[in-house]
């Protein structure tokens, strides 16, 4: 296994998949209308990002594996929620329809790291040597 070589959850390719694609909703959300500042725009860019807060979270609580799962659940619950504010900006016309299945597709493939995580999460736990 590659994991020897992943000393942070920013080594992780789930961690920077997600941080590109909460940039990338950061980028598009500047176009939207001021109007969704505090709605649209705040809830996106919150859900997108808390993806990667919680897998940094996950990343540290991998001593004791239902909190590591729990966290690593929480990412998924966000991600999806991200594909939500994603499909509302693509029905108000703040993103192309192709924008948005693009960021979509991103957030299906983010989703499919993190379920692979959990289900294999005895792979990412810190055995403890005594």
């Amino acid at each position: 296994m590659v994991r020897q070589s992943i000393k942070s959850h920013k080594d992780l390719e789930v961690y920077k998949t997600a941080f590109d694609a909460a940039m990338q909703i950061f980028e598009y959300s500047k176009k939207f209308p001021v109007e969704e500042r505090y709605s649209l725009i705040d809830q996106m860019r919150r859900s997108s990002r808390s993806v990667c807060a919680n897998l940094a979270e996950a990343w540290r609580k991998r001593m004791y594996q239902a909190a590591f799962v729990a966290k690593l659940s929480d990412c998924t619950a966000e991600a999806a929620e991200t594909q939500t504010w994603i499909e509302f900006a693509v029905q108000c016309n703040y993103l192309s329809a192709e924008e948005g299945r693009e960021i979509y597709k991103t957030y299906n493939s983010i989703l499919g790291m993190l379920v692979t995580m959990i289900h294999n999460s005895e792979n990412w736990i810190i055995k403890n040597n005594n």
